[in-house]
């Protein structure tokens, strides 16, 4: 059996932000023993060169220096030695995202892709970590939470883990602190909830309630017979601040953020919006366990981590995600009815605030990610659609129109049960088949027995707005879309600051600002001789009537310039859907569809 290739992983000293690692290779390359870092992460689709945050790498061989050259910007070749090979470094973890790596007194977390070099030749085998608790009293109550398998290690306790390979190593993200702990069993596997972060009167009993009713609920969507989770453990990893949101998926976890304020309160069972959209990210992150995870694009079967890997299909993954994360809080009774049509609504209306949706469709934002979606500018809502949002009213366009046409026999779930069997039950099982890039409409119009090249051509390929006022009402669903009676005199920019100064952080296409010749960038300084407060012009221009010019100063760089500027009324459409009770057979669809009653 090929000896493991063996990991160390600990901290100088936490306030230094510096993980410092260890990789041993037992029987390194005779030619000279290659090691990378990934470039990029999966679940987002970004170059983010995780090799910039390497310092002082070093090779030892015997207890003798090995001397080590850099091949590109995150490749490394050791020179050829007899016996065991150790690369010793440190990582640079400073990022308080769910991307790579953060680290301080508070806490510590890392991704795999950003401190895990990989041996070449080697990726197939064992991969096994010990984690090292750093030095100090204030850190003898920090604890591990991972769904890494322990080797040597108890259950939250710091030791060694393995993985069978490098793609599960670096699919097992690492919180280590003081945090708050757990468990719910759901269909009889464990799931841990690890809340990092101060929060006073955390209701961890609620939580867990809540999540056992999502999670249940999305396993036995997959496999309603035997209702069998497709890991053995889970667990959600969630630091919480002051204001934040984000989540990325893995095979057994998810990595989150949120605003404390967002998570629940002992003694207060009211829901409010922000638990609600937290509650939503966890569903969201949790139903990528399968569609992403197992059920992949080809492309993505298996990464490749060097450089993008593009996909048109996107849409699918991240945008029927999107659809279904709502959706299991409402078929759980985690929401109502109408809490759910108002988040739907919300995506609704925010997708038509933006012209790029009339300029990229769906698959080509979908294949654009790497160089649009994850890299916006102040002009992405005039230039480009998001596959999430845009994604997500895909998929309920689709569930509708597979309703509709086959009277209610089959459902976008029918779809997506199809590819789990077809693609992501055996995944790692060695049937690593991604879904076929040009074949997801023969797919799907196959397991769902209706007719979707339409659809497809029009919403997908094509820019097209899927027709809600067409499909919903055949559900027991009023669409209304509407610009408001008391509309009031609108800029047509969205404002940021900076320091004390308003400033036009995105200027509208058609827009009044735009028209009149401001751009993104710009910092008001005043209207009709008035100074602009840092909080933007609203208070200012509420003064005025729909048609008023008025003479806006402001800085481009160091240069002061007048503009004319003509009011007018936003005229973006607010969607609202509203529930009806009548006619009865549009109630029954609209009860088969979000599951009232069960």
């Amino acid at each position: 059996m090929a000896t493991p290739i063996r990991y160390r992983i600990t901290s100088l000293d936490p306030a230094s932000h510096l993980f410092d690692v260890s990789v041993t290779v037992d029987t390194p390359a005779a030619e000279g023993q290659v090691f990378s870092l990934p470039a990029w992460i999966p679940g987002s689709y970004m170059i983010r060169e995780f090799g910039k945050n390497i310092v002082q790498l070093r090779g030892e061989c015997n207890g003798r220096k090995v001397g080590v050259k850099k091949l590109d910007k995150h490749t490394w070749q050791a020179a050829p030695c007899k016996g065991a090979l150790t690369l010793h470094y440190q990582v640079y973890a400073w990022d308080l995202s769910v991307r790579t790596a953060h680290l301080d007194r508070t806490h510590g977390f890392f991704n795999g892709t950003s401190v895990f070099l990989c041996a070449h030749g080697f990726e197939q085998g064992e991969h096994v970590v010990e984690l090292v608790r750093p030095e100090g009293e204030e850190f003898k109550r920090w604890r591990v939470a991972t769904a890494m398998s322990e080797l040597k290690a108890k259950r939250y306790g710091f030791g060694t883990y393995v993985a069978q390979n490098y793609d599960e190593l670096i699919d097992h993200p690492v919180e280590i602190g003081d945090f708050a702990l757990a468990t719910f069993q759901a269909h009889g596997v464990p799931h841990d909830v690890v809340i990092t972060g101060r929060v006073p009167n955390l209701d961890l009993a609620r939580l867990c309630e809540d999540l056992k009713k999502i999670c249940e609920a999305q396993i036995a969507f997959f496999e309603p017979r035997s209702k069998r989770a497709p890991m053995d453990r889970y667990v959600f990893m969630t630091l919480a601040v002051g204001d934040g949101y984000g989540g990325l998926e893995h095979r057994a976890s998810t990595a989150l953020i949120c605003a404390r304020a967002d998570l629940s309160v002992k003694g207060k069972p009211e829901q409010t919006d922000g638990y609600r959209t937290y509650l939503g990210l966890c569903s969201h992150e949790y139903f990528h366990t399968w569609n992403v995870k197992r059920i992949k694009p080809a492309v993505f079967a298996p990464y490749d981590l060097r450089q993008e890997n593009y996909t048109s299909l996107l849409w699918l993954f991240e945008g029927f995600t999107s659809y279904y994360d709502d959706l299991f809080l409402v078929r759980t009774g985690v929401i109502d009815t109408d809490n759910y049509l108002k988040l739907v609504g919300k995506t609704v209306t925010g997708v038509l605030r933006g012209t790029g949706r009339k300029k990229q469709s769906v698959a080509e934002s979908s294949f654009d990610a790497w160089v649009k979606y994850y890299r916006q500018d102040e002009n992405a809502s005039n230039a480009i659609v998001s596959y999430y949002t845009k994604g997500s009213l895909v998929a309920l366009g689709l569930d509708l129109t597979i309703r509709t046409q086959t009277r209610g026999r089959r459902s976008l779930d029918d779809v997506m049960r199809g590819l789990w069997v077809r693609y992501g039950r055996d995944f790692y099982e060695g049937k690593q088949q991604g879904v076929p890039e040009d074949e997801i409409l023969a797919i799907m119009e196959e397991l769902s027995g209706a007719d979707l090249k339409r659809f497809h051509d029009r919403h997908i390929r094509g820019t097209e707005d899927v027709p809600f006022e067409d499909l919903l009402p055949a559900f027991g669903v009023a669409y209304e879309a509407n610009v408001p009676a008391d509309a009031k005199p609108w800029l047509g920019a969205r404002i940021g600051k900076e320091g004390g100064d308003a400033k036009l952080a995105a200027v509208y296409e058609g827009g009044p600002a735009m028209l009149a010749g401001l751009s993104a960038g710009d910092k008001l300084v005043a209207i009709d001789g008035l100074r602009v407060p840092a909080s933007g012009p609203d208070g200012l221009l509420a003064r005025y009537r729909l048609n008023d010019t008025v003479r806006i100063h402001a800085f481009r760089r160091d240069e002061l310039m007048e503009f004319s500027v003509r009011l007018k009324a936003d005229t973006a459409p607010q969607v609202s859907l509203q529930a009806l009770a009548k006619p009865v057979a549009a109630a029954r669809q609209r009860a088969a569809w979000l599951h009232e009653g069960k």
